[in-house]
C-alpha cells in the first residue's frame, strides 16, 4: 500500500514587514516554506533575504508570483494603497489566490475593499487580526481571528499556523475584525488600569514590581498582568509591545463601531482618552506601555 501523497505547499507572500510582519515572514521561511516578501522600504527586508525570501519590487509582483498572500500594514488607508493603488494587488491576475489581512482595521473597512478585490481580480480575503503583540510574532504564539469562507480558512491553516499558536473563524468577511476590537477593548482598558495599578502600589511605597508574584493565581491574574507590569516597572519600552498610536486608532474604531450597533463602551472610550494623552505626551511611536508615564509625579 503506498502511503497518501501530502499536498504541495502553495508559495506564500508576505507585505509589510514591520514590527509584526518581520518576525511573522521570518517563521515562515523557518518551517521551509516558500516566501516572497515586499515592504516600503526594500531595507528592512533585508534580514529576510539573507535567510532564503525572494525581494519583490511590488504588492503586484508578489502576486503574480505566490498563492497565498499574507499582509500586515498600519491602517486602513495603507491596507487600501496596498491594494488598489500603483502597481497594487487587483493589477495582478487574482483567480485562484486568497489575500489574509493580519492588519486591524474597522469591519465595514475589509468587507469593503474584500469585494471591490473581488470585482477586480477575482483575488478572495481573509480578515485575520492578531493578538498577541511583537512578542508573540517572535514566538508564534500569537491568536489570530479570522472572517472570511470557511474552505479558504481552512486552505490557509497550516501556514498560519506555522506563525501563531491558534486561528478561530469567528463567521463572514469583517467578523475578525470585530473579535479583534473586542480583544483591543480588554487589552487597552487593562493597560490603563495596570498602569494605575501598579502606580498606587509605587506612590503607597511598596515594592509595585512585586505584584505579578503576589496576584499569580487570584481573580486577578492574567498574561498582561504578568508581561506589562514588569515593563512599566523597569521602563522597558525597546522594542514597543505595540505603538502608542495602534491601540488608539483601534479603540477609536471600537467607540465609532460601539455607536453604530447601539453598545455601550464607557471603559474603552476613556481608555482611547487616556491613550490620547499618552500619544500627546510620549508620542506617537512610543510604546503602549507608556501609559504608565501619565501619573508619574513631576516632583519625585
Amino acid at each position: 500500500m503506498t502511503e497518501a501523497r501530502q499536498p504541495r505547499a502553495e508559495k506564500l507572500g508576505y507585505l509589510g514587514l514591520g514590527l509584526m510582519g518581520l518576525p511573522m515572514s521570518r517563521r515562515l521561511l523557518n518551517a521551509g516554506y516558500d516566501v516572497t516578501v515586499w515592504n516600503r522600504s526594500a531595507a528592512k527586508a533585508a534580514p529576510l533575504v539573507e535567510v532564503g525570501a525572494r525581494l519583490a519590487g511590488s504588492p503586484h509582483d508578489v502576486a503574480a508570483n505566490t498563492s497565498i498572500i499574507f499582509m500586515c500594514v498600519t491602517d486602513a488607508h495603507a491596507v487600501e494603497d496596498v491594494v488598489f493603488g500603483s502597481e497594487g494587488l487587483a493589477a495582478a491576475p487574482g483567480e485562484g489566490k486568497l489575500v489574509v489581512d493580519f492588519s486591524s482595521i474597522h469591519p465595514d473597512m475589509a468587507r469593503a475593499i474584500a469585494a471591490r478585490l473581488k470585482a477586480a481580480n477575482g483575488m478572495g480575503w481573509i480578515d485575520a487580526p492578531v493578538s498577541g503583540g511583537s512578542k508573540g510574532a517572535e514566538e508564534g504564539t500569537l491568536a489570530v481571528m479570522a472572517g472570511g469562507d470557511a474552505a479558504d480558512i481552512e486552505r490557509v491553516r497550516p501556514y498560519v499556523l506555522a506563525m501563531a499558536r491558534r486561528l478561530t473563524h469567528m463567521g463572514p468577511t469583517g467578523a475578525g475584525q470585530t473579535a479583534k476590537l473586542c480583544n483591543q477593548v480588554i487589552v487597552g482598558c487593562a493597560m490603563a488600569v495596570l498602569a494605575e495599578a501598579t502606580r498606587l502600589a509605587a506612590n503607597a511605597g511598596i515594592d509595585a514590581a512585586r505584584l505579578p508574584e503576589a496576584l499569580a493565581g487570584g481573580f486577578a491574574d492574567s498574561i498582561p498582568l504578568q508581561l506589562f507590569v514588569p515593563r512599566m516597572v523597569q521602563g522597558i519600552h525597546s522594542p514597543p509591545l505595540g505603538h502608542i498610536a495602534t491601540i488608539l486608532k483601534d479603540l477609536d474604531t471600537v467607540v465609532e463601531v460601539a455607536r453604530d450597533t447601539s453598545s455601550p463602551v464607557p471603559m474603552a472610550a476613556l481608555a482611547a482618552q487616556l491613550f490620547r494623552m499618552a500619544k500627546s505626551l510620549r508620542g506617537a511611536e512610543a510604546d503602549a506601555l507608556e501609559i504608565y508615564m501619565l501619573s508619574a509625579s513631576q516632583d519625585r
